[in-house]
């Protein structure tokens, strides 16, 4: 029979109390509803995108013409991100495809910084002598970075096949790029067979598209957390200053990481809706 005390572990300026053991790579189940379990990822999932709706509202109230400086905030983070895609997705997809690049920077950078914040990781209860906690980063959760990717993917899909239409997708994956007019019929023909071969394999790599997106942005936030942990277990007699340094570097991942998803979806759509744009 489980012993249910909610135990409180951390305050503001606590660190990791339950330092020293490994950061489970699998997230605890809190409560089920019927046969729907509500985990730690998926609860503290929902507070922080509560909070980056609630955040954008008070930050952005009534958009004005001349901004005042919390909408300069956020409107120099848009402009620096359309600028460093634009030249990428290229004009024409770009209005459809911004909204959904800079959703996925602002929400996935917010979500890796919230792992720093105090009571993540800290604040459960004892299952016996487990200790469950309550709040689990959401990138730190493998279903959490597989549904970006899944979203990501489907998104690149429907982009693709929207601006090219689907003979037009179907042609730049397994089409024969030569040149009909500089070649012989032999060597056309030839290349036709060895481009469709190409075509094959560039449909496995989209395919892999789902594992590595998923897997980079999972594996970062993860190790990420695994090492404050450690480090805090490594010097307990000092946890709140030796692992301050390594707060600095998950802030500098955790940005980093929010960037290249954004770009490498970006890039996927790029690769086919601007490629005569690029060929230009």
């Amino acid at each position: 029979m489980y012993q249910w005390g909610i135990i409180v572990l951390a305050c503001l300026l606590s660190g990791n109390a339950y330092a020293g053991v490994a950061v489970s790579p699998k997230p605890y189940v809190l409560y089920r509803i019927g046969h729907f379990p509500i985990t730690n990822g998926m609860l503290y999932t929902w507070i922080i995108s509560a909070a980056i709706i609630i955040l954008m509202r008070l930050f952005i109230k009534n958009p004005q013409m001349v901004p005042n400086k919390r909408q300069l905030v956020v409107e120099g983070i848009i402009e620096s991100i359309y600028s460093l895609v634009e030249p990428i997705v290229g004009k024409r997809v770009m209005g459809q495809a911004f909204p959904l690049l800079i959703g996925f920077f602002i929400y996935i950078l917010i979500q890796n910084w919230s792992s720093l914040l105090p009571g993540v990781g800290t604040i459960g209860f004892y299952q016996g002598n487990h200790f469950t906690y309550f709040f689990r980063p959401s990138n730190a959760d493998l279903n959490a970075t597989l549904a970006l990717a899944a979203i990501a993917m489907l998104a690149w899909g429907y982009f693709v096949v929207k601006n090219e239409g689907l003979k037009g997708t179907l042609l730049h994956i397994f089409g024969n790029k030569a040149d009909r007019s500089e070649l012989s019929f032999g060597i056309y023909t030839f290349l036709f067979f060895i481009f469709l071969a190409v075509g094959f394999i560039e449909c496995i790599s989209i395919l892999f598209r789902l594992i590595s997106l998923s897997f980079r942005l999972y594996g970062n936030v993860f190790g990420g957390e695994n090492l404050i942990n450690n480090i805090m277990a490594l010097a307990p007699w000092a946890k709140f200053l030796v692992p301050i340094p390594f707060y600095f570097l998950e802030i500098l991942i955790g940005a980093v990481q929010a960037f290249v998803f954004t770009l490498l979806v970006a890039v996927y759509i790029g690769s086919i809706c601007n490629h005569e744009e690029a060929h230009e």
